[in-house]
């Protein structure tokens, strides 16, 4: 796009790849906020049709326009700030939450070539950038001024920090057996994975059990039942935002669900082939890569969904024994599982 800009608009160098890279944002931007309506939309019919509701069916054609009148009933709201609370803080905190939810999709590859920023460092990058979402939640419960925000905020960043512990050593045995960072080679390492014609690491016996771990802890780093201990209505009225309103509400709303369809992308990105058709079959290339990734992404969409709907809430000490006693000492033995397995390949390959 910036040679487009640059040889044939005949820009400079320089605003040639500012505007490039200005509409390339815009085109992932204002999609990603479009299918946050509709996945919330979604979202709620799966469980309305899961407890034999109904759902949303009223504004809109089978209640397609529900999310845009919700959206519009926030804006028209008036932005409340409790008198105590810290007024700088209290009014970045979602702002924080919102932007960091979109960055993340910079180095998201929808197909071959497709991509924001297709750098080396992507899956780094995707951790160092998704780990900030901490501080929006924090700064939340601390400007408050109110002790239930405040509850939810310390569960919040124990919860994220102790599943990101876990989901850093089971992306270490992606990264070991694919052998990059870059989230297009990861994808590109998954055709016709073990000499077979199906893409996808879920194949692989060494990385199956990543893949299943790594949907748990997504789970648990987007706080989706079984593990929104940030929100248990029982004990926290609705954890850190309880003192949200308005506009400041809704960032936080569409920051949670911007979040969800990372999670459900990175998991197709990562262990189901991503933007590859199931098969490595000629014929299937035909379909747009983005067509195969959406697809998986809306499964994973509803693997979330379904689990919300059906699946009582943990306890807060049965999520930390799950993260620390079992997700962590598990994907710390497979790093050096898998990286044991990988020299023994290269030796025996080599003698």
């Amino acid at each position: 796009m910036t040679s487009f800009f640059n040889t044939t608009v005949g820009l400079p160098y320089g605003w040639a790849w500012f505007i490039a890279t200005i509409v390339g944002i815009l085109a992932i931007a204002l999609p990603l906020m479009l299918a946050v309506a509709m996945i919330i939309y979604a979202d709620r019919k799966i469980w309305a049709a899961m407890a034999l509701r109904r759902g949303p069916n009223v504004i809109g054609p089978f209640g397609l326009l529900q999310s845009f009148a919700d959206g519009l009933k926030v804006f028209l709201q008036e932005t409340i700030i409790p008198s105590a609370a810290n007024k700088g803080l209290f009014l970045i905190a979602p702002i924080i939450t919102f932007t960091v939810a979109l960055i993340v999709w910079a180095v998201v590859p929808f197909q071959a070539g497709v991509v924001l920023a297709d750098i080396n460092v992507g899956l780094l990058y995707v951790l160092a950038a998704s780990s900030l979402g901490v501080y929006g939640i924090i700064l939340a419960g601390w400007a408050s001024n109110s002790k239930y925000p405040f509850y939810s905020a310390l569960r919040a960043a124990a919860q994220m920090v102790s599943y990101e512990v876990a989901i850093g050593f089971i992306l270490i045995s992606v990264v070991l057996w694919s052998g990059t960072f870059n989230l297009s080679g990861i994808v590109m390492a998954q055709k016709g994975v073990l000499n077979t014609p199906i893409n996808g690491f879920f194949l692989n016996p060494l990385l199956f059990p990543m893949a299943i771990m790594f949907l748990i802890s997504s789970l648990a780093e987007t706080q989706r039942a079984p593990f929104d201990l940030t929100e248990a209505e029982s004990e926290l009225v609705a954890g850190y935002q309880t003192e949200y309103s308005s506009m400041s509400f809704a960032l936080y709303w569409l920051g949670e669900y911007a979040n969800v369809i990372l999670m459900c992308v990175l998991n197709a990105t990562l262990f189901w082939g991503g933007w590859l058709p199931p098969l490595d079959w000629a014929p299937l290339y035909a379909v747009p890569g983005i067509i195969w990734l959406f697809a998986k992404m809306m499964f994973f969409f509803f693997v979330f969904s379904w689990i919300k709907a059906t699946v009582p809430r943990y306890r807060y000490d049965q999520l930390m024994r799950l993260g620390w006693k079992i997700f962590l000492p598990v994907s710390l033995f497979w790093v050096f599982l898998v990286s044991g397995v990988l020299m023994w390949m290269r030796v025996g390959f080599g003698s």
